[in-house]
């Protein structure tokens, strides 16, 4: 039994309790079969694991970061399907890792600047995977439609063992770096001072991102993974005062996204990875029209006294 399957069998029981609660027709399925279980499960584990990182990613300003690598991942996928691999996922993996290690690299060595050799792989990974499946592979088909803008069917027993197997040493690691990561941020020549090992640091921080991105893939889709990286991130930052409030407001809009955006897609019949991007968009969008509005009801209070 693998580490999806445990997942599953601990969540089961709480799902099923929640479903006589869950609106709408199809949406309750997604508490009581096996199938849609195991895509809940998968969809609020990158959730998780995406609002830590993603928050990490804009106060390093990275956020381009997890865009890069998401199309990296995808040429990783399309060579998968090609060479016939039972799960593509593991050669998005392997391309994902080895790329965000060179961007690091270059970025390091001061060879490109960071936003520059993201562009550059990112393009290149892209069309690769493309031509490689124009070629060999005979094009587009529906289940490389689920790899580029999500699909939560495709996600089988070895895909959540996958998932919830990067989550749960994703989260650990953070945990473990979450001192250093902040201290690199903030002032990494001071980090450098007091004996921090900056390089290795960042060099990690990049490997997590790399392997995040791949477990989101199938969620959320290869074109549309910031929208569960930086959107709630984005979103959380609007309304924490510190940087422990911003992560907690962060997994709230997450999961909110996620929710809302399986139930509108599961019962209007859209593509879920699109509907949750939009979802997760539209309440930015909410919570920043209510901030720049409150905060110029108190500009006017205040004047006015």
């Amino acid at each position: 039994m693998g580490i999806g399957s445990i997942v599953l069998d601990l969540a089961s029981p709480v799902l099923e309790f929640i479903a006589p609660m869950a609106p709408g027709e199809i949406f309750p399925y997604f508490f009581t079969m096996e199938m849609f279980q195991r895509a809940l499960v998968a969809a609020i584990l990158v959730t998780v694991v995406a609002g830590v990182l993603g928050s990490f990613l804009l106060v390093r300003n990275l956020a381009l970061m997890g865009d890069g690598l998401a199309h990296v991942s995808f040429g990783g996928v399309a060579v998968g399907v090609v060479l016939g691999a039972s799960s593509p996922l593991w050669y998005a993996l392997l391309f994902s890792v080895v790329s965000a290690i060179l961007i690091h690299e270059m970025q390091t060595r001061e060879l490109l600047t960071g936003d520059a050799s993201i562009a550059i792989f990112l393009t290149g990974m892209l069309a690769l995977g493309l031509v490689v499946l124009r070629v060999f592979g005979g094009g587009i088909t529906s289940d490389i439609e689920g790899y580029l803008f999500g699909s939560l069917l495709l996600i089988d027993k070895q895909s959540l063992d996958l998932i919830a197997a990067i989550t749960i040493l994703s989260l650990i690691s953070l945990m473990m770096l979450y001192s250093g990561l902040l201290s690199t941020t903030i002032d990494p020549l001071a980090a450098r001072v007091q004996g921090l090992p900056v390089r290795a640091i960042g060099l990690v921080f990049s490997i997590i991102t790399a392997a995040v991105v791949v477990s989101m893939v199938q969620v959320i889709g290869a074109l549309l993974v910031t929208a569960l990286l930086v959107t709630p991130a984005a979103t959380g930052q609007l309304v924490g005062r510190s940087f422990r409030s911003c992560l907690i407001w962060t997994q709230f809009f997450g999961i909110s996204a996620v929710l809302l955006g399986l139930y509108l897609s599961a019962e209007h019949d859209s593509g879920s990875g699109a509907m949750i991007a939009l979802v997760a968009a539209t309440i930015f969008a909410v919570v920043a029209i209510l901030q720049v509005t409150w905060k110029t009801v108190i500009r006017r209070a205040d004047n006015w006294n």
